[in-house]
């Protein structure tokens, strides 16, 4: 119905079914929200209790798989590290995902882009890709910490390397492993 020559919205938005409304916006707005619409649609829920997840050994630290590429459209990876004292990765580059590190217990010391921060229970730090970083376990505790990495992926390099032998580690192998992956060490 017209009121002072205008439809109103009512009208317009039944007159042409929504379709009036897509019409005034950018395709690409459109489209995006199309794909949108259809990752969601295909994402399904998912509650992983804490004992729950696919355990594998990283250099003789378990870690536990929470969500993989398969349950998130290949937009994430997340996993819990159980860390013995000392441990850690040296500095290094990853070309194709950003990082999120949640410190649950103990203490973590973080280097990105060539500051380093002593990480406590409750502290987060962020490592995009194609910047440097690196993180190793101080103290003589044990320390847990939740790490996600946007997209997916990693989870690939982490069957890998559990795949390798048990006794100390072959730096060339998991570098060269680590490559395969778009992760350098520097």
């Amino acid at each position: 119905m017209k009121i002072q020559g205008v439809m109103n919205r009512k009208t317009f938005l039944t007159a042409f079914g929504g379709a009036g409304l897509a019409s005034l916006l950018p395709l690409s707005t459109v489209l995006a929200n199309t794909r949108i619409q259809s990752f969601l649609a295909k994402i399904k829920g998912k509650v992983i209790k804490a004992e729950e997840g696919r355990t594998l050994y990283i250099l003789g630290n378990r870690q536990i798989h929470k969500l993989t590429g398969v349950d998130t459209e290949n937009q994430m990876v997340e996993w819990i590290d159980y860390l013995a004292p000392g441990s850690g990765i040296p500095p290094h580059i990853h070309s194709r995902e950003d990082e999120i590190f949640r410190v649950l217990e103990g203490q973590v010391e973080i280097m990105v882009d060539n500051k380093s921060t002593l990480l406590k229970a409750g502290d987060i730090a962020m490592a995009p890709k194609n910047i440097v970083h690196s993180w190793r376990v101080v103290g003589t505790e044990k320390a847990k910490m939740c790490v996600s990495a946007y997209p997916s992926g990693m989870e690939h390099l982490f069957e890998d390397l559990d795949a390798l032998p048990p006794g100390p580690p072959d730096f060339e192998k998991i570098a060269a492993i680590s490559a395969k992956h778009g992760i350098h060490f520097v």
